[in-house]
């Protein structure tokens, strides 16, 4: 591994599988390494793979190969369903390389057993936004990756937004519940604020500046402010007024109680796909 001045400017870093998470990161990482030659991809999807060649100057190929020898983090972004086979592919190539893994419902135990017993293993879960840079990612490391390493994860992980570290692993299956699945929640709202602004008699596209407009804002008043949710709420709702009749018939319908149900079922059914991945 390099120093962790030159962390991430002299890193050198291979993603098996060039999907979206992998372009979001491969995005946020180009203009903050020295080369794109830093970066190598392989995926089975050769016009995909020309198409990165050509913007980023990354090095491609097709197959698990002798490339993997010389990267300092390799980055395992393939669907949850390939990654058994992939980790015995890759397995033979492994010393002293980062193993970085993006894909949901893998558990660091079981990729480890997969790559013949290896440990340097970093386990984390981004969401969507990183695809224009404002991710969350939650990233749990095992015993064997030191400090410098958990670095340079944390490093990676932060050109695509915000990182936050779990000492224990279970605790993965709640960022999935809440940042890892949240943007479908938040989807979900504008959604239905949306037909809701149009049954209110707005067109589709007025709808539409209304809803995301409003979550934005709110967004990022919440983000600036050092006081609670709650208080900020508070202030919108006068006692008797419309936001005040809104929130009344939200409480009635019991939507705050749906929303931590709904994460849980999150949660519990991330640590499901554990279990059903660990069988392997």
């Amino acid at each position: 591994m390099q120093s962790s001045e030159n962390n991430l400017k002299m890193m050198r870093i291979g993603f098996i599988g060039g999907g979206n998470m992998a372009g979001a990161l491969i995005v946020g990482l180009a203009d903050k390494l020295d080369s794109g030659r830093q970066i190598h991809v392989v995926d089975l999807n050769q016009e995909h793979l020309k198409k990165l060649e050509d913007q980023f100057g990354v090095g491609i190929s097709v197959d698990i190969d002798h490339h993997m020898r010389d990267l300092d983090v390799i980055v395992l972004a393939v669907k949850p369903q390939q990654m058994h086979a992939v980790a015995l592919k890759l397995a033979p190539f492994l010393d002293q390389q980062i193993v970085l893994t993006v894909a949901a419902g893998i558990r660091a135990a079981d990729l480890s057993r997969w790559l013949n017993g290896y440990a340097r293993i970093v386990r984390t879960m981004p969401n969507t936004p990183a695809m224009v840079g404002q991710g969350m990612s939650g990233l749990y490391a095992m015993d064997a990756v030191n400090p410098t390493e958990r670095q340079a994860a944390e490093s990676i992980m932060q050109a695509v937004g915000q990182t936050l570290w779990v000492e224990q692993e279970h605790l993965i299956d709640s960022v999935t519940a809440i940042s890892g699945s949240g943007p479908a929640y938040v989807f979900y709202f504008i959604e239905a604020l949306q037909e809701a602004a149009q049954q209110l008699g707005f067109n589709a596209d007025q709808a539409r500046q209304l809803s995301l407009a409003t979550f934005q804002g709110a967004a990022q008043l919440a983000m600036q402010s050092e006081e609670p949710v709650h208080l900020l709420r508070e202030r919108v709702t006068s006692k008797g007024g419309t936001t005040f009749a809104a929130l009344c018939s939200m409480d009635a319908s019991h939507v705050k109680t749906a929303i931590h149900q709904a994460a849980q079922a999150a949660a519990v059914r991330a640590a499901e796909l554990g279990d059903e991945f660990g069988q392997q």
